[in-house]
């Protein structure tokens, strides 16, 4: 029984040997690209497309046909490969329509090594895409499985690989050889001798697995995902997993939403014929709409609950196996913590999870340095905020080697002692916490002075030669009931530092809530939009790259009457005095 997936919706697959077949309606170029655990396509080579049809494992059609075949070996495809994804695009020669729109819309169908269909997806809602990536071929846990895209791109086939990674030279390249391939070849003369007609050679099917072999789906590992290193293949797996939930719900969504509107049509059919709308007959017509809606959402729901399970799976595999960075509070690798000698690729920041299985929780880990300041919105519970606010910054200090990270904070109205307490108890701060206006202006002016000298050195190229009493760490500035203690002159200051900290090593996080800052008018509002919104309690207010569902976030707190975060600082205050005794 072939599977008809909707948008965003996968399917695993039954082996590594596949056949995907595509009608168009109209001649299309198929082509074929190789990407690494993100989708990124590492170069022109990574490429298969009717100028170079075969690649390791990839064998696409060099022409163009409103019927194109495209076969897969996947156990022979580069062991970097984690995606592999079939392409679409019309062509660029004359009379041939320039956009999907115009077009029926194309269907694809996977067929396994015996020949049964296993997917099928019909791309639809196409409109003025030249190119498109119609199925994605993607590697989780050692096994394969098909997803449903349609992603498209009005650029055609050089914005589409632009966006997989290739740089604009190396992508019009692609895009120039597609087209002379294509091109039509030029009439022959009529006084020569016609060509001779070559038969060209049978395919040679790729290696099969036994026909009808289904593979287990294998049990989860924890980075097993693609990376150099350990820790950068359980990043790279907790996005998998944020991304394959993102998608698998989309799917679910949809797949509903679909059979909601084809039961509303059904009945409006049935409505506007006045012969049909009563009586045994439009009674059990109605029946009939109704149970073929449940049947659908039915379906929709096993192959959800299907693929929750895995990623429930995965999750109670990866989670325990998570370092320091990484681990939320209650984990057994904080109370074990070493200050570490090198930073992490990222830091979590909270939890995400959806209302369909609010149970499964995604990490979000943002990557270092921070791009963005963070603004943890005290609106809800202002206790709560600043809480918050003190973990992430022992986090952020916690995850860095000996003398790298620098936290400061500012507390205006010293209303944030009790919460600053692991900070100030453990000797973690170099200083005490900024109060009232003239100790805001004058720790504020240190750091925008700060900012302009390493800017000085790196406009000089020399990025090491700042003066002596410069701290060349990273500095995590922690501000309080922003913006009680601030100024005009002050204010500038901060956004000075919002804008221009993050690529010179300084970086925001505040706590406020964004009504008290609304005396200062529309002044603040480039500091709003420029910040990542954390909120104290769940909120959903977040949005993924992928589909744009709202994830519900939820802070990283210790656990009440733990004294983890004191015994972290701790061992960083000491680390940081054996580092530099001169300083601390």
């Amino acid at each position: 029984m072939t599977t008809e997936l909707v948008h965003g919706q996968n399917h695993p697959l039954p082996g590594t040997t596949l056949e995907v077949r595509v009608s168009a309606g109209t001649p299309v170029v198929a082509g074929v690209s190789l990407g690494d655990g993100q989708g990124r396509v590492s170069g022109p080579g990574s490429v298969a497309h009717p100028g170079a049809p075969r690649l390791p494992g990839i064998e696409v059609p060099a022409r163009l046909a409103a019927e194109q075949r495209v076969i897969a070996d996947l156990a022979a495809v580069p062991a970097e490969v984690d995606r592999v994804h079939v392409l679409l695009a019309l062509p660029p020669v004359a009379g041939a329509p320039t956009r999907f729109g115009a077009c029926p819309a194309p269907h694809l169908t996977v067929h396994g090594s015996d020949g049964a269909p296993v997917a099928s997806f019909t791309v639809t809602g196409l409109s003025s895409e030249a190119a498109i990536v119609a199925l994605e071929l993607y590697r989780r846990q050692g096994a394969w499985k098909v997803r449903a895209l349609g992603q498209g791109y009005a650029g055609g086939l050089a914005e589409l690989l632009r966006d997989q990674g290739l740089g604009r030279p190396e992508a019009d390249a692609v895009a120039a050889r597609v087209a002379d391939a294509v091109r039509p070849a030029p009439a022959v003369p009529s006084t020569a001798p016609p060509p001779v007609a070559t038969p060209p050679p049978p395919p040679v099917p790729p290696t099969a697995s036994p026909a009808g072999t289904v593979r287990p789906t294998p049990a989860p590992v924890a980075g097993d995902a693609s990376g150099w290193s350990m820790e950068e293949r359980l990043h790279n797996q907790v996005w998998g997993m944020f991304e394959d939930l993102a998608r698998t719900i989309a799917a679910y969504r949809s797949a509903v939403d679909f059979a909601e509107s084809r039961l509303g049509q059904e009945l409006d059919t049935l409505l506007a014929d006045p012969r049909a709308r009563v009586g045994p007959a439009a009674e059990a017509a109605r029946d009939q709409a109704r149970a073929r809606q449940a049947e659908l959402v039915d379906r929709a729901r096993a192959v959800l609950d299907r693929d929750l399970a895995q990623l429930t799976a995965e999750a109670e595999v990866v989670e325990p196996a998570l370092p320091p960075p990484y681990a939320g509070w209650e984990s057994p690798v904080w109370h074990g913590y070493r200050v570490p000698a090198e930073p992490p690729m990222a830091v979590r920041l909270g939890d995400l999870h959806l209302p369909e299985r609010p149970e499964l929780r995604i990490p979000l880990l943002v990557r270092l340095p921070l791009e963005r300041g963070l603004w943890v919105d005290s609106a809800q519970d202002r206790r709560r905020a600043v809480d918050v606010a003190v973990a992430l910054a022992a986090r952020l200090l916690a995850s860095h080697p000996a003398g790298e990270c620098a936290v400061h904070v500012i507390d205006p109205a010293g209303s944030a002692a009790t919460a600053l307490a692991p900070f100030t108890d453990s000797g973690a701060l170099r200083e005490p916490p900024a109060t009232g206006a003239a100790g805001v202006a004058a720790l504020l002016a240190r750091l925008t002075e700060r900012v302009d000298l390493v800017q000085m050195a790196l406009r000089a190229d020399v990025p090491f030669e700042v003066p002596p009493g410069v701290d060349p760490a990273r500095q995590v500035l922690v501000v309080n009931d922003f913006p009680y203690g601030f100024d005009d002159r002050t204010i500038n200051q901060l956004r000075y530092l919002a804008d221009e900290g993050p690529q010179v090593g300084v970086h925001l996080v505040l706590v406020a809530a964004r009504e008290d800052a609304r005396e200062y008018g529309p002044l603040l509002d480039p500091l709003w939009r420029s910040m990542m919104r954390l909120t104290p309690q769940p909120d959903d207010h977040l949005a993924d790259p992928w589909v744009g569902h709202a994830w519900t976030y939820e802070p990283l707190l210790a656990p009440p009457g733990s004294a983890v975060l004191s015994q972290v600082l701790r061992q960083v205050a000491a680390a940081r005095r054996t580092y530099d005794p001169g300083r601390y």
